[in-house]
């Protein structure tokens, strides 16, 4: 169908506008990629996606990421044009100020309707974007039937030269090209500039021979010729190829203010001076933040045709639950539950009480690796969690996470088998938790992954964005320790666990025996309002029979409980997480009755329980303490108090049996009685 150029170029011209007036009041922003798209956004939002303002939580809607999340001001200036109504012309002049709506780079918790992920670290948004294609896939595979095709939609992301030279950006789209995600659609803002000089000054490859080489379909055209661009993006969504697409768009960065434009000073703020003259060449009148009837009326109109297909699919979804009961339960109840989804959308957390009592007690006599107990829990729990997804970074032979039958491996994601629960990532660490976010945040499936634990520094831009953003991915990281042993320091965490659990809003979860690990499974799944990361053990580790099953599990829930109590006058309390409780539990055997033991699994679990609870756990009237723990010390410094001593491992690990590396470095009971007995 033939665009209405006149009144979309219009468009355009006012979503320039906007832009230049936000980034001027602010003093602050990045003018190019909202000037040099500016055509690609008429095109997008006035004609091509489906979506539909009045119902931002539409399931089957095109979902777009802008992936160069520092041009915030297009996504904004096309929500307010498209009648999102909560981007008002009010929060546009808010832009980038305390509490607004709009601030420097688009933010899930922030802005909800209409602003798909948080996006601003390059790359992030463009794993994000192959995370959503993911979890479209598997939606459609999990829940369309022949008669009610209920998802089919596209996911749209733009992305600049920064997020195509980022690594986390290609690992990704090197993954969206092997798995064929059709459904992706990755527009390239080719306007040859970065930050800092002409991009010609830092890259040189040729784009468009690379994703065709790793299984794109690519087609370059003008980003400002509207008829092209919309042209090009049609054979894109009907493409049938099985391939994704990348449409290279060439843009003119800045395109409004001929002082700066088509150079690298177009990037950010600088063209903002110029803003008086641009106004008017542009053919804008003086008045700020200036919306024209016509294009007013233009979008009203398009919102009736947006509405209209929403009611026709609402039509076949209500058919589709009518005909599957069984699959409308399974979606109405176990989609992944985002807080900052529509509450018609949002689902509760699990009964962690159901989920607790579904796991057979462990052998009492077993010593069993937290990785290896965690196999078994996740198999119980993953039978009852039906949109409980796992992926591997080319470990799941140690990490033990793949749900089913790792020997046959016969529920693979794949090409062919897109309802499979088990994604192979290769060894794309950063890329697998990047887009872990996106099929979160795509709002169905409940992902988690893994990796070595010292490998999480490779992801944690990537975990990062989870917790800023709220999303409820899993991270079920093994080799928690310098128990890892032979394979030397490089493969030894020992200050990355205190780095981790210093991210807000990131629970961290060491448990320290099987029965703690079901407890922390069952916490993970319970969480629906940020990430969770299990830390577990490669090496075996005894189960701790002598304080209650269901203690060590509910304890975990609460981060941290009494895991013996003193049977006189309290006067020590000794403090651990992990596989070193046992070292505390024998330690304590020696120092006397007054001794007290602390499990504290998590943190930031244990920091949310209510004050009394706290207290009775770690009384302010006991200052002796003493923790261990087999990573750097520091972070135990809110426990221990003043008075009291941290046992860890302050320098780099051993290359050496793991139980050999622990005594070397001081990680037994026998030093925490020492140490213990050297308080005052």
């Amino acid at each position: 169908m033939a665009l209405d150029k006149t009144l979309l170029l219009q468009a355009a011209t006012i979503a320039r506008g906007l832009a230049i007036d936000a980034v001027r009041a602010s003093e602050s922003g990045h003018l190019g990629l909202p000037l040099g798209c500016a055509e690609i956004g008429a095109v997008l939002y006035g004609y091509a996606l489906v979506h539909d303002p009045e119902h931002p939580g539409w399931l089957n809607r095109d979902r777009f990421v802008l992936s160069a999340g520092h041009g915030s001001m297009f996504l904004y200036a096309w929500l307010h044009l498209s009648g999102y109504r909560e981007m008002t012309l009010d929060e546009i002049r808010r832009f980038r100020q305390l509490h607004s709506r709009t601030p420097g780079h688009p933010e899930l918790t922030h802005a909800p309707s209409g602003v798909e992920t948080t996006t601003g670290p390059l790359g992030q948004g463009v794993a994000s974007a192959v995370g959503m294609a993911v979890g479209a896939k598997m939606a459609a595979a999990r829940f369309n039937t022949p008669e009610h095709p209920i998802f089919d939609h596209h996911i749209v992301c733009l992305a600049g030269d920064g997020c195509m030279q980022e690594g986390v950006a290609m690992e990704a789209v090197a993954f969206a090209g092997h798995q064929k995600l059709d459904n992706l659609i990755l527009i390239y803002d080719s306007n040859a500039v970065t930050l800092d000089a002409m991009a010609d000054a830092t890259q040189s490859e040729d784009t468009g021979k690379r994703f065709e080489a790793i299984g794109f379909d690519v087609q370059t055209v003008s980003g400002h010729d509207m008829d092209v661009f919309y042209a090009a993006f049609e054979r894109a969504k009907i493409a049938g190829s099985g391939r994704p697409q990348l449409i290279i768009a060439k843009t003119l960065i800045g395109k409004g203010i001929p002082e700066i434009e088509g150079t690298q000073k177009a990037h950010g703020e600088s063209g903002a001076q110029f803003a008086v003259a641009a106004r008017k060449g542009l053919g804008l009148p003086d008045e700020p933040y200036y919306v024209s009837p016509e294009v007013q009326r233009y979008f009203q109109e398009h919102r009736r045709k947006l509405a209209a297909a929403y009611k026709d699919w609402e039509t076949t979804f209500s058919a589709w639950q009518k005909a599957n009961p069984k699959l409308a339960e399974i979606l109405a109840a176990s989609r992944a539950s985002l807080q900052t989804l529509p509450q018609d959308t949002a689902q509760k957390a699990p009964d962690a009480a159901n989920l607790l009592a579904a796991i057979a007690p462990f052998d009492p006599g077993a010593k069993l690796a937290t990785r290896k107990a965690g196999q078994d829990v996740l198999q119980l729990l993953a039978a009852r969690t039906p949109l409980l997804i796992g992926g591997s970074a080319d470990l799941y032979g140690s990490t033990l996470n793949y749900i089913g039958d790792l020997k046959t491996g016969n529920d693979d994601f794949l090409w062919g088998h897109r309802a499979g629960r088990n994604i192979r990532f290769g060894i794309r660490e950063h890329g697998m938790c990047g887009i872990l976010n996106g099929i979160a945040a795509h709002g169905f499936f409940r992902p988690s992954g893994a990796t070595f634990l010292v490998f999480a520094d490779y992801c944690r831009a990537s975990i990062r964005i989870a917790a800023l953003s709220r999303l409820p991915v899993i991270y079920v990281f093994t080799h928690d320790s310098v128990g890892v042993g032979q394979d030397g320091p490089t493969h030894e965490p020992v200050e990355t666990l205190p780095s981790l659990r210093i991210i807000p809003h990131l629970d961290v979860i060491r448990p320290a025996d099987p029965e703690e690990t079901a407890g922390a499974f069952v916490a993970a799944l319970e969480r629906t309002d940020g990430p969770t990361l299990l830390a577990l053990s490669r090496q075996a580790v005894p189960t701790l029979n002598e304080i209650p099953r269901q203690k060590r599990r509910e304890g975990v829930l609460r981060g941290g409980y009494v895991a013996r109590q003193e049977s006189t006058c309290l006067e020590l309390v000794l403090l651990s997480a992990g596989s070193e409780l046992q070292h505390a539990l024998k330690a304590a055997d020696v120092l006397g009755p007054g001794t007290r033991v602390v499990s504290m699994p998590s943190f930031f679990r244990f920091n949310r329980q209510p004050a009394e609870y706290r207290e009775s756990v770690l009384p302010g009237s006991c200052r002796r303490r003493v923790a261990i723990e087999a990573s750097v010390s520091s972070t135990w410094a809110p426990y221990v108090g003043l008075d009291g001593v941290a046992i860890g491992i302050d320098r780099f690990g051993l290359s050496a049996p793991g139980s050999e590396v622990m005594k070397e470095l001081g990680i037994t009971a026998e030093h925490m009685v020492e140490v213990a007995r050297g308080l005052k």
